[in-house]
């Protein structure tokens, strides 16, 4: 099955003050502040939505296509990417842009001052899909998750166009996509992926009931957070499947990109919905014991004992049959 995830690639620097913030701000010249903090710890971690996916995706045995724009500083993390398994010949490499980078210094009060600079990723906009398709055939699905949004939209555009089958993935561009544009980007989606808060400003600004949504789309995947996951089809009954048991909580950042990873890689292998969103809520709990959203390691028979222990060992036999870790 050939798999296109386009959206978002970028790295992220995480700061730590010992300090609070407030304790440095005079309440009568906030209009003229010049402050600089002195951090404990930097932490650059790889990220990016389709950049985790795509990971996610790979250490399942899967090669998806990453398409998006990166800068010419991408040598290091496409080679990471590479090395797990995903398919970086499609990614945009800007001559004049560095790849897209989210900085955040968090002080002891959990505090943050942050600045995200899209940098490569408003080339996204630039990206045509036929290319990419003739160089790995028709492709089964298009991920579109956020990126730059004339880049989403474009995207799925081409895809009704084209007749390529796409999952929209708006995410954090919700805030800033008004109505008409949420409902250009999600109108005729086979799958639609949002979470629980994401899924009811979807509606509040389309003007769309979840009825008349669900009507647009093939299906509806929501995640709810430590509730686990809702998959509605028309006409069908609604799926629930719960987390499974985490061994730790250290890190909820890139848990939805990997539901989604898990879930892909489950309508890849042809299993039913219920199967999806276990294998989804089963990478996603990898990813919350792990600090870093591509850190975690999948070994195939811890990850099979853990789907047998949360879902059942039908569960775990019916997923065995196709899953491939790189790791035994």
């Amino acid at each position: 099955m050939s798999i296109i995830v386009a959206g978002s690639i970028a790295t992220d620097h995480l700061m730590t003050f010992p300090g609070r913030f407030a304790d440095s701000l005079v309440a009568d010249k906030l209009d003229r502040v010049s402050l600089s903090f002195l951090v404990d710890t930097l932490e650059v971690r790889r990220g990016g939505v389709a950049a985790n996916i795509a990971f996610g995706m790979a250490c399942l045995g899967l090669r998806p296509v990453l398409c998006d724009a990166v800068g010419i500083d991408f040598d290091d993390y496409r080679s990471w990417l590479e090395r797990h398994g995903v398919d970086t010949e499609s990614v945009h490499v800007s001559e004049v842009h560095h790849t897209a980078r989210f900085v955040c210094t968090t002080d002891a009060e959990a505090n943050q001052l942050a600045s995200f600079y899209p940098g490569a990723m408003s080339e996204a906009r630039e990206i045509e899909l036929a290319p990419v398709a003739a160089r790995v055939g028709h492709p089964d699905l298009v991920v579109i998750g956020p990126t730059d949004p004339d880049g989403m939209l474009r995207h799925t555009d081409e895809c009704r166009q084209r007749g390529f089958a796409f999952a929209a993935d708006p995410s954090q561009q919700l805030a800033r996509m008004d109505g008409p544009e949420i409902r250009q980007l999600i109108d005729g989606a086979t799958y639609l992926f949002t979470n629980e808060y994401e899924a009811a400003l979807t509606e509040q600004k389309t003007g769309w009931s979840a009825q008349e949504i669900l009507d647009r789309v093939e299906c509806r995947i929501t995640t709810l957070g430590n509730k686990g996951a809702r998959v509605e089809r028309r006409d069908q009954p609604i799926v629930e499947v719960g987390c499974p048991q985490e061994e730790a909580v250290l890190d909820p950042t890139g848990v939805g990109d990997a539901f989604r990873a898990g879930f892909i890689a489950g309508l890849a292998w042809g299993v039913s919905d219920e199967r999806c969103a276990q294998i989804g809520s089963m990478l996603a709990t990898h990813v919350i014991e792990t600090v870093g959203t591509q850190e975690y390691l999948l070994s195939q028979v811890r990850f099979l004992e853990r789907i047998s222990a949360a879902y059942g060992e039908k569960s775990a036999d019916e997923i065995a049959a196709h899953l491939t870790c790189p790791l035994p």
